[in-house]
């Protein structure tokens, strides 16, 4: 214990595993303390964690979750629609009708745990742009 101030030192933090980064990006959370909100509206990032002050500058999830979305989206509400197709015959406009809540259901509803993911991920792994690397002939 630091008697000179009166406080207690802060005990160092261990680094988080893949799968406490995975959980709390999946909550939403910052990637570094757990805690803080990593959004200030829907899809916009807050400028830092309002708990232990990290900068999120450094995130660029650019179109990685919208991809994942898709290719997951897709597959479930195409899967669907061609059962429903094969077996029934439903009119066109019954298909509009099924399928349309479907696919805003599966793009916007897991769009902002899935761009959390991978910014918690991308926090855990230290990962940074490309650098070429000069190499000697």
């Amino acid at each position: 214990m630091n008697e000179t101030a009166g406080t207690p030192e802060p005990k160092p933090t261990a680094e988080p595993t893949v799968l406490q980064s995975a959980l709390r990006g999946l909550a939403c959370k910052c990637p570094r303390c757990g805690e803080g909100k990593l959004y200030a509206g829907f899809l916009t990032l807050a400028p830092s964690c309002d708990r232990c002050g990290l900068d999120y500058a450094f995130i660029d999830a650019g179109d990685g979750p919208a991809i994942f979305i898709i290719m997951l989206a897709g597959a479930i509400v195409v899967g669907c629609a061609l059962v429903v197709e094969v077996k029934y015959q439903p009119p066109f406009w019954l298909h509009a009708v099924l399928w349309l809540p479907l696919i805003l259901a599966t793009t916007l509803l897991p769009l902002r745990a899935m761009k959390s993911l991978l910014i918690a991920l991308q926090f855990h792994h230290k990962a940074a742009p490309g650098r070429l690397v000069d190499r000697a002939k």
